[in-house]
């Protein structure tokens, strides 16, 4: 059965050896290495489309083209000055984002050169979720701040500080656009309800994830604060998830789970449908666990681990059900594909 639901996956790894592995998610078997010279690899993201695959180093992003052969490095995006710690595409491919540990966010039009946005945090950015209406960004840095960019306004629309000026060190937004979670360096998850929110302020429905503009918008140099925000985002739930640092979180594509990476070597699945539970802790990793990445199903779990090794999980089990080896350094990114085209 696993076998068969990951056939004609694209899953893709990276980290600090320089190399950014392709593999056969059914076997284990690399089939591509493709070299990252100038740094490690911070995270990778596979466009929607399945043709390209964005590689975050330090201080440049580059985009790869999936499907030449050998795949080869078609753009290079320079304009940061600091390890490049979070990048994602638009649903529809036509842009992306990036952001830095030099305090900065840049959007970047895959169809023109150059930065076509920019908005300044004011501290090192660690992680960025894109909203499904494809309309906010949602950034999480070093000093503790959570901050909403809305790309209609040009601005920062709002601002939460969950726990002082604890590192957020990790962002993921439900594909329903119900939930927001963050987590710190502390071990530390919080959860938040996100509900749409009319331009005067008043209450509204909670927006369609297939909403998004039309185009991303002119740029534009960017004003302060915004008095309001498209989204109103209320304290739900705090969850201690982890003694050490939490790396990484995620929510599943279908929304029932949450899942945590960390320093101390495991990984949890929080049951969302069962206010928060553990639903499993997975330990089998030897270092800590840097990356992860749901299944379109969210029934597998891939993820990735300072052992220099990854691996494929079957959540019903709790189980490792495949092993990828090669890496000779910590394994720190992790990318999956596994549905139709633009999906």
């Amino acid at each position: 059965l696993a076998a068969r639901a990951m056939a004609g996956v694209l899953l893709a790894t990276a980290g600090y050896d320089h190399t950014i592995r392709f593999w056969e998610a059914p076997t284990g078997h690399c089939y591509q290495t493709l070299q990252h010279p100038d740094s490690q690899v911070n995270q990778l993201q596979i466009a929607p489309d399945r043709q390209k695959l964005a590689a975050a180093g330090n201080p440049t992003l580059r985009l790869f083209d999936i499907n030449a052969g050998p795949p080869s490095a078609v753009t290079t995006y320079d304009g940061h000055s600091s390890n490049v710690t979070s990048v994602g595409f638009e649903a529809d491919g036509r842009w992306m984002y990036t952001a830095s540990e030099d305090g900065t966010l840049k959007l970047w039009d895959l169809r023109a050169a150059g930065v076509q946005r920019e908005f300044a945090s004011g501290s090192p950015i660690n992680s960025v979720a894109l909203h499904p209406n494809q309309a906010e960004l949602i950034s999480g840095d070093r000093d503790g701040n959570i901050r909403v960019w809305d790309l209609g306004q040009n601005a920062c629309s709002s601002e939460l500080v969950p726990d002082g000026d604890k590192s957020i060190q990790s962002l993921s937004v439900a594909r329903d656009a119900s939930t927001l979670a963050a987590a710190n360096v502390h071990g530390t998850v919080f959860l938040w309800r996100i509900t749409h929110v009319t331009t005067g302020g008043g209450g509204g429905t909670l927006e369609p994830p297939g909403v998004k503009p039309a185009a991303l918008p002119e740029p534009r140099s960017s004003p302060a604060v915004a008095p309001s925000s498209r989204i109103r985002i209320e304290p739900l739930q705090k969850l201690q998830a982890h003694a050490s640092y939490i790396i990484r979180c995620i929510i599943s594509p279908d929304c029932t789970r949450l899942a945590t990476t960390s320093a101390d070597h495991t990984v949890k699945i929080w049951d969302m449908t069962n206010n928060f539970a553990c639903e499993e802790t997975l330990t089998g990793h030897q270092r800590w666990v840097w990356d992860a990445v749901f299944s379109a199903d969210s029934d597998y779990l891939v993820t990735a681990s300072s052992d220099q090794t990854a691996r494929l999980w079957a959540l019903d089990q709790a189980q490792t059900i495949q092993h990828y080896s090669g890496h000779h350094k910590a394994v720190t990114a992790v990318a999956m594909h596994d549905k139709p085209p633009g999906t």
